[in-house]
Order: C-alpha cells, then sequence, then structure tokens
C-alpha cells in the first residue's frame, strides 16, 4: 500500500502565548514590571515603530541599534546605557522564569508525535527562544530555532518567516505555523507563502456558546483550535 502524503511537511511554532498562556509568565513578572515601567513601555513604543517601519529587513546589528536609539530617545538616555541595561534585565534577566512556567497540556507529546511521523519542526520567537526552550524542558525537539531580531525584522514581516523556512529546508507552503496572534502570526506567516493555525482557546468559547469567534481576522487562520490534541489531529489526520 501506497504511504500516505503528509499534510505538511514541517511545523513551526511561536513560542510566548502558543506553547504556554502569557497570563502565566505575567503574573511571575508583574513586580518586575511595575519596577522597571518606564523601560518596559519604552522598549514596546520602540518595538511598535520599528513594526510600523520595517518594510525592509535590517542587519542583526542595525536592529539592536536602532532599537536602543528609539528607548534612548524615549527615555531621554543614553542610547548605549538604555541597551545594556535592557539585555542585562529582559533579556537575560527574564530567562529564569521559564522554568516555573507550565506549558499547555500536551505540548511535549504533541511535537514527539509530529516528529515520529517525520514532520520537521521549527520555532520562530520574536524574541531570544535558545534559554527559554531548556528551561521549559523543550531543547531537543527542533530541526531549526530562529529569534526574529537576527533576521532583522520582527513579525509580521515576511523576512524571519522565510528565513525560518530556510533553515528547515523546505519550502514555506510545506510548512503550517502555530501561533497565537492574528496580526504577528497568522498574517505573518501567511505573507510568507505558509499555512496558519490559530491556538486561540477563548475564541473557540465563545463560538461554543453563540458568540463571534474572533471576527473576520480569526478567519484569516487555517485552522484555529483551543488544544495541542485538537492541532495533532489536524495535522497528523
Amino acid at each position: 500500500m501506497a504511504e500516505m502524503k503528509k499534510k505538511f511537511d514541517g511545523v513551526a511554532f511561536d513560542l510566548d502565548g502558543t506553547l504556554y498562556a502569557n497570563y502565566q509568565f505575567y503574573i511571575r513578572i508583574l513586580p518586575f514590571v511595575l519596577k522597571e515601567l518606564p523601560l518596559i513601555m519604552a522598549w514596546g513604543k520602540a518595538r511598535n515603530t520599528i513594526r510600523k517601519s520595517n518594510t525592509a529587513s535590517l542587519s542583526a546589528p542595525a536592529f539592536y541599534e536602532r532599537q536602543a536609539a528609539l528607548m534612548g530617545e524615549y527615555l531621554k538616555k543614553d542610547p548605549g546605557l538604555v541597551r545594556a541595561r535592557h539585555e542585562e534585565l529582559v533579556y537575560r534577566g527574564w530567562e529564569e522564569v521559564f522554568r516555573r512556567v507550565p506549558l499547555f497540556p500536551g505540548v511535549k507529546e504533541t511535537l514527539r508525535e509530529f516528529r515520529d511521523a517525520g514532520i520537521r519542526l521549527g520555532l520562530l520567537s520574536d524574541l531570544p527562544p535558545e534559554r527559554k526552550l531548556e528551561n521549559m524542558g523543550l531543547s531537543g525537539f527542533w530541526d531549526a530555532e530562529l529569534c526574529s531580531e537576527l533576521s532583522g525584522g520582527l513579525k509580521p514581516n515576511k523576512t524571519p518567516f522565510l528565513a525560518l523556512a530556510e533553515k528547515m529546508g523546505l519550502p514555506p507552503g510545506r510548512i503550517l505555523y502555530v501561533g497565537n496572534s492574528v496580526s504577528y502570526d497568522v498574517l505573518g506567516s501567511k505573507s510568507a507563502g505558509m499555512n496558519a493555525a490559530l491556538i486561540a482557546p477563548s475564541l473557540l468559547r465563545r463560538r461554543r456558546s453563540g458568540g463571534r469567534p474572533g471576527g473576520k481576522r480569526a478567519g484569516y487562520a487555517d485552522f484555529v483550535f483551543s488544544s495541542y490534541r485538537q492541532l495533532s489531529f489536524y495535522v497528523l489526520s
């Protein structure tokens, strides 16, 4: 009997809010956020500015220089000092928190099932993922891991998605990208030619209760799911 053709040759994931619930992280860093609110707000503003102007990608060094310059402008402080403090407190300081953040149920089991089925696995995050994955017990699953900052662009810019596809060794059309944001994950991956799945438990709860499941924007995804068991069945059936 001929082997059944796989629906996808690769499945790639966002990290934050996709492999775990965002609130599980937020409640653990709330004291830090309240203490360093100006820094966090300046960082958010800088990244929003980069997203809006990011029609072309920067080199990785230029990206970090641009981010620091914008943060320094908002805080009215030296960009070099702001960058050093931000990297110490956020990029390195938050990594240990992930030892205490629980994954969504079924994440590891689903990743193992995909690997056993010969599906290549990728991960694309807007923040450095390596230490996070290690602290959450998710190292070793991935054929490719990428921080979008290193491609010089942030989601929904298609550049990091295309860079991930190249690193996975697959054409974008054979990859399913899984994320929790329509604006960043779904629209970004679709613009790169990938298929898109949206994890959205609250949207599906509203659908079951008769409400609108996120309106038209959720419909941009090829598949909307609320549990990893549903995702596994969708990919492997």
